[in-house]
């Protein structure tokens, strides 16, 4: 039996700021990716978020960015200084870790966020210090990488486990990284349409394109983004395909 992941991007509310629907996701994901306080998050919000993983036993992975509240991440703000980013991402990774520890959960994966994780699937130099990042905090916790990018290389030459990852709600181009949200067609809005091609991708493990063929792509994680408006029902219409496809969910790091 094939197993898989289940995983979303959680704990992003920041004071009066609320997004994401977190309590109804708890209750569908098998790992969560919980922002470190510079896109989204803060004290509370992590505790609380982190502590919701304890109670429904969900994965806990540290999930940074750029400190770019006001844009959600989605901006760029420093000048891809391999140095300054990888500061940057130990800092943030630290939170996380300190108020998972006060919880009493361990953070098992990393996951860059936003405009980060689209940097870093093309620029090598910027995805080694994310890898460096990891491996000056804790060199026991997944890599969370799209396949074929500058992710996965730049933790295979770290020596860190992966774990790949596909998109339930993202459209991919030919080159194997997602689409530019404002491309049209690039964030899937239907649910049954998002499940029926995330089940075709774990049997057949290919995804069709925006801009060209259809693409291999080998992943041990499925993410739905938590702010999509649609998040709860695309959800839970990925878990019911793959489960009727006979995989069965589990975390990440098991």
């Amino acid at each position: 039996m094939r197993e898989i992941d289940l995983n979303a991007d959680l704990g992003e509310s920041w004071g009066a700021w609320t997004m994401g629907h977190d309590g109804e996701m708890f209750d569908i994901i098998t790992s969560a990716n919980i922002a470190c306080g510079f896109h989204g998050g803060d004290p509370l919000v992590m505790h609380r978020t982190l502590s919701l993983a304890k109670q429904k036993g969900v994965g806990v992975g540290a999930h940074p960015g750029y400190m770019d509240l006001w844009g959600f991440g989605r901006r760029r703000f420093v000048d891809d200084d391999p140095d300054e980013i990888e500061k940057l991402l130990i800092y943030q990774i630290g939170a996380i870790q300190a108020m998972a520890r006060a919880v009493g959960v361990p953070v098992t994966h990393f996951k860059a966020h936003g405009a980060l994780a689209n940097v870093t699937a093309v620029n090598a130099a910027v995805a080694d210090a994310t890898a460096r990042a990891v491996l000056a905090t804790d060199p026991n916790m997944l890599f969370l990488a799209m396949p074929g990018t500058e992710q996965e290389r730049a933790a295979e030459r770290a020596g860190l486990r992966i774990a790949r990852e596909a998109f339930a709600d993202r459209a991919y181009c030919a080159d194997g990284t997602l689409a530019p949200r404002k491309q049209p067609g690039a964030v899937l809005e239907d649910a049954e349409e998002a499940a029926a091609r995330m089940a075709r991708m774990v049997i057949d493990g290919k995804v069709a394109t925006l801009d060209g063929p259809e693409i291999a792509l080998e992943f041990d994680t499925i993410c739905v983004h938590g702010d999509n408006p649609h998040a709860v029902a695309m959800a839970r219409a990925v878990r019911r395909a793959l489960t009727d496809a006979g995989v069965r969910l589990c975390p990440m790091a098991g």
